[in-house]
């Protein structure tokens, strides 16, 4: 199907209650001062509550462990089933949007525009942005995790650690890492893209909500909105951040600088949580003072190469024939269970419905609200290099090729830790490590003493890429957003306040509450912004759909197009 062309400019003739898109959404920025190009009213609120966020960790570590342990449990088990149901529809949306021929056809701006950046820059960007750091943790840490338990195991279906547990810990793997994440990603993309692209809106958060609103969102309503979407960012990327310094540091450790790195009980000191922090931010926030078009797109590549050389490493070295069996497995096994999987809700009836409903609590739906937290940095960082592309592409892109991606990442580098496992040769030693470390570990089972410290080494430098990657992306949408869409202005005091905050709130909570306590805030924070992605996903169907009416009443349906028609009346 042929993407969209530019259609006749001309008025309505047969629905004259059909009018054009809405194509401006005014947001007032100060026009001088510090706040210059700025919104004060999404910035300075924004900065507060961040703030009062890391003053309460630091200040208030026992109460804040309290709050926080006693908000989660409530708003884990209250809202559990929002959250799944909330994905499968994110999901839902973006293949419908993708499959039917007329939607898939409209372009991501003007008809006949070309993309900015090339697919394997835009591939390279996506995944960097998206998923890496979780990635290198989890590619070991999650097939581990559901090979020792699973709800097949918690049912005694199969027993843990066993050869007939590998097919269910991937079936889980994959329904985590694939669809769920890159399809909440693409559904916050598509809606903001969509509207700032075709319909000259700004590119912030508020914009995909404009099909449904319209005006109302230049005012407080659309303040808040961004304002929960920046605090979202900030806890989601911070989570993200926490895993890779953790590993980071574990990586560190094994190469052998020293015991101060790591405290008795195996966790990063925090001495060097605090030294990891202060190079990794401070190389992400000169990263970002340079931009998208170069610091990002530059890491981004390099990041790639360097996961394709230590991809190529497991498929020589490691379980690369088992691997890819594992693979072709996995995907029959995701693909059969998807509908089933992501609809399931696990309850408390049962012989087993206490542990079931748990181990949904602590995998899937931390996920969905880790995804969810993650979309206003993603789905906005997705945007703003899929300009010109038309829906279909945008959709079968930003979903298909990063979840396979994960995927192979996952068998064959989980898939070797598994087989070293079952073979009797890791004697437990993978398995029995810290998620931070079960890379590391199963290098050192897999390779010579020499050879694993050289891998370690290029884990450690490409866990410092995406961890600078991610980082300067975040810090550089938290501006766009704050600067209502204006991606180019001169923001360098605003990029080194954000750089400063986000290695303060990764740290305190790493060091004070550990891992979980940056979780547990995450969920939190991703609350509020789930509602905003809800109706995000109605804003882009009222959108898709009016669009193809008015082309088939040659309405305008682009800022261009009708600026065009104004200009001929």
């Amino acid at each position: 199907m042929r993407a969209e062309t530019d259609p006749p400019i001309e008025p309505p003739l047969t629905d004259h209650s059909i009018e054009p898109p809405l194509i401006e959404l005014p947001i007032k920025t100060a026009s001088r001062g510090f706040y210059d190009g700025f919104s004060r009213e999404v910035t300075i609120p924004s900065k507060i509550i961040v703030s009062l966020l890391i003053m309460w960790a630091i200040f208030f570590p026992v109460s804040a462990s309290e709050t926080l342990t006693a908000a989660n449990s409530t708003i884990i088990s209250t809202f559990s089933g929002w959250y799944v149901y909330l994905v499968a529809f994110l999901m839902f949306t973006c293949f419908i949007l993708a499959l039917v021929p007329q939607a898939g056809s409209l372009r991501i701006g003007n008809p006949g525009e070309q993309p900015e950046f090339g697919r394997f820059s835009w591939f390279a960007m996506l995944f960097g942005a998206g998923i890496g750091i979780g990635m290198l943790t989890y590619s070991t840490g999650e097939p581990l995790a559901h090979f020792s338990n699973n709800p097949d195991i918690i049912r005694g279906l199969v027993d843990a650690q066993s050869a007939e547990a590998v097919r269910p810990a991937y079936i889980y793997t994959f329904l985590h890492w694939g669809f769920a994440a890159w399809g909440t990603y693409a559904l916050v993309g598509l809606a903001i893209g969509y509207v700032a692209y075709r319909r000259n809106l700004p590119l912030t958060i508020r914009s995909g909500l404009a099909p449904l609103f319209g005006l109302h969102l230049s005012g407080r309503w659309g303040h808040i909105v961004d304002i929960v979407a920046v605090v979202a960012t900030i806890l989601g990327v911070a989570v993200t951040m926490g895993f890779g310094v953790e590993q980071f540091v574990a990586g560190l450790a094994r190469l052998g600088l020293g015991d101060w790195l790591l405290d008795p009980d195996g966790s990063s000191s925090a001495m060097a949580v605090v030294l990891a922090l202060v190079v990794l931010v401070g190389a992400s926030t000169l990263s970002a003072l340079s931009g998208v078009g170069r610091g990002i797109k530059w890491l981004s590549n390099l990041n790639m190469g360097l996961s394709f050389a230590l991809l190529a490493l497991f498929a020589v070295v490691g379980s690369g024939l088992g691997g890819l069996r594992l693979l072709g497995v996995g995907l029959w096994d995701y693909l059969r269970t998807l509908i089933p999987n992501s609809l399931t809700l696990f309850d408390k009836g049962g012989p087993f419905g206490e542990a079931l409903v748990q181990w949904q609590l602590d995998w899937s739906v931390f996920y969905w609200a880790w995804w969810i937290a993650f979309a206003p940095f993603v789905g906005m960082f997705i945007a703003r290099i899929s300009r010109g592309r038309t829906i279909r592409e945008y959709v079968f892109g930003v979903i298909l090729v990063p979840s396979l991606m994960c995927f192979v990442w996952m068998t064959m580098v989980g898939g070797t830790a598994i087989d070293l496992e079952l073979s009797g040769a890791a004697q437990g030693s993978i398995v029995g490590a810290g998620i931070s470390d079960q890379l590391f570990a199963t290098l050192a089972v897999l390779l010579d003493p020499a050879v694993a410290a050289v891998v370690s080494g290029l884990v450690v430098i490409l866990l410092m890429t995406y961890l600078i990657t991610s980082a300067d992306s975040a810090i550089l949408i938290v501006n766009t957003i704050n600067g209502a869409g204006d991606s180019e202005g001169e923001h360098r005091h605003h990029i080194l306040f954000w750089g400063v905050a986000l290695a303060f709130v990764v740290g305190s909570m790493l060091i004070l509450g550990g891992i979980d306590a940056i979780r547990i805030t995450m969920i939190i924070g991703a609350l509020p912004f789930s509602f905003v992605v809800a109706v995000m996903g109605v804003a882009i169907l009222k959108a898709v759909v009016y669009d193809l009416r008015r082309k088939h009443h040659g309405v305008p349906t682009t800022a261009q197009a009708c600026a065009e028609y104004a200009a001929g009346k």
